[in-house]
């Protein structure tokens, strides 16, 4: 339950910066969240040494300890999420209907279907209607330059505007 209160209280820091300019969350997350990450390792460790070697709690510890390093990444930056809950709820369609995805036909049809859901996918993310961007990209796509057929992607704005900057 101490674990569950520690993660809630990152979140709720999380939440505190939603709105924040990457600069402002990153300070956000030195002054309260790195704090609070290693006030939560430490306690982790504590908690291991307590506990059984082979059980389930233990794997759980060794796992969280084992991977620390990525699980904090986060919290040095202001760019980068605290999870990944969009992108698996993303890819959960696709993980959930992976039984039906053996029946594509083939191989090709595969990576067809796999790429479309990328699209969509990815249209979702970025807050688009995946239908109404399929349409509107298949009517332009026909007199569309090739040059510049990155700009029919499904992304945001702001992305495609960061890649031509680069």
């Amino acid at each position: 339950m101490e674990a569950l209160q520690r993660i809630g209280m990152l979140y709720a820091i999380e939440a505190e910066g939603k709105h924040l300019t990457i600069e402002d969350r990153q300070q956000l997350r030195a002054e309260k969240s790195l704090p609070a990450l290693n006030a939560l390792h430490d306690w982790l460790i504590q908690t291991r040494l307590q506990t059984a070697n082979g059980g389930g709690s233990a794997k759980a510890l060794d796992y969280t300890l084992k991977r620390w390093p990525s699980l904090i990444r986060y919290a040095h930056t202001g760019h980068l999420p605290i999870d990944n809950n969009p992108i698996e709820n993303a890819i959960r369609p696709i993980a959930l209907g992976k039984k039906n995805w053996l029946f594509t036909g083939s191989e090709r049809a595969g990576q067809r279907a796999a790429a479309i859901q990328t699209l969509f996918g990815t249209a979702q993310l970025n807050g688009l209607d995946p239908s109404a961007w399929l349409k509107d990209t298949l009517i332009k796509l026909p007199t569309w330059p090739n040059n510049r057929i990155d700009e029919l992607l499904p992304l945001a704005p702001e992305f495609i505007k960061s890649l031509q900057q680069k």
